[in-house]
């Protein structure tokens, strides 16, 4: 099994395109069709339907994939530390981010990104879903969660911060909470899988935010539409400080309970699948979300 073959089916299966695929790696169409005939024979199955309209990865391609990128990666790698890579970065980054935080944060700023990497192209998935990093071949994920597989490697970008907040027209007319045992007396919002969060004060005082006691009507998995049903007097919320801190800014949200912070083991961490080699690509992208987002979070002074 050769390291071209393997390259090949990777931009083959980035592309759904063998002769795109093959003119990348300066291969004539028939050529790339008989390597990638050589290697299904190697590896002893289709990896890649073929029709005269379309090309398709197969459920062996599927699983075969993240083997074949892993190889690709590590000889990358290899080359590169011995001063043989190419200078410029290429290939496909396949990346997948929470949706709000992407449209806040990321891509703002990704034409800066693309300008300094022209030949790197970026496929992203942009989901409160979750995606599966191995099942659906992403090099790279963002994530506002606690880091438990042990399959997955991370950088943290940031701290996630989570206070409670609500709209000024609704505090106008229920009032505002002035202990956590009045919580238990508004409408609450709660977010995807309705848990309740454990608050602590600077003096070690402990209470808990719990959607089951309150009057909670309405829950929520999307974070954009979270926000804004909270914005418009749904009542009062937990939300991460970097999805809230300009509308608490411009007055159209207020902290409740100011002195209670949501306690978690969260962060926004930068994870990729443990068997991949840091290729080239995964660590030029973290490196500039790293350098313009995490350094100095523009909600870390709120």
């Amino acid at each position: 099994m050769e390291t071209d073959t393997l390259r090949l089916f990777v931009l083959a299966a980035d592309k759904l395109n063998i002769s795109a695929a093959g003119r990348e790696l300066g291969l004539a169409p028939s050529v790339a069709s008989a390597w990638m005939s050589k290697l299904e024979k190697s590896v002893g199955a289709d990896l890649l339907h073929r029709s005269t309209r379309k090309v398709a990865l197969s459920t062996e391609g599927l699983e075969f994939l993240p083997y074949a990128r892993d190889i690709v990666a590590r000889e990358d790698a290899a080359r590169a530390a011995l001063g043989q890579g190419a200078a410029r970065v290429s290939g496909t980054l396949r990346f997948t981010a929470p949706s709000t935080f992407a449209q806040l944060y990321i891509a703002p700023i990704l034409p800066d990104f693309t300008k300094d990497h022209p030949d790197l192209r970026l496929d992203m998935r942009l989901s409160d879903k979750q995606f599966d990093l191995i099942d659906g071949s992403f090099d790279l994920a963002l994530r506002n969660a606690v880091l438990e597989d042990s399959s997955l490697r991370g950088r943290k970008l940031a701290d996630d911060t989570r206070v409670l907040c609500a709209s000024p027209g609704y505090l106008a007319e229920h009032g505002h909470p002035q202990t956590p045992d009045d919580l238990q007396n508004h409408h609450l919002v709660a977010f995807g899988n309705y848990m309740p969060h454990r608050m602590t004060k600077d003096d070690g005082t402990h209470a808990d935010f719990d959607p089951r006691i309150g009057r909670c009507n309405l829950i929520m998995d999307d974070g954009h539409s979270h926000k804004v049903a909270t914005m418009a007097g749904a009542g009062i919320a937990p939300n991460s400080l970097w999805s809230v801190h300009q509308e608490l800014a411009a007055g159209q949200l207020v902290r409740v309970l100011p002195d209670y912070t949501c306690v978690a083991d969260t962060a926004l961490w930068l994870i990729y699948p443990q068997t991949n080699v840091l290729s080239a690509k995964v660590r030029v992208f973290m490196d500039f979300l790293i350098e313009r987002i995490g350094k100095n979070p523009t909600w870390s002074d709120y």
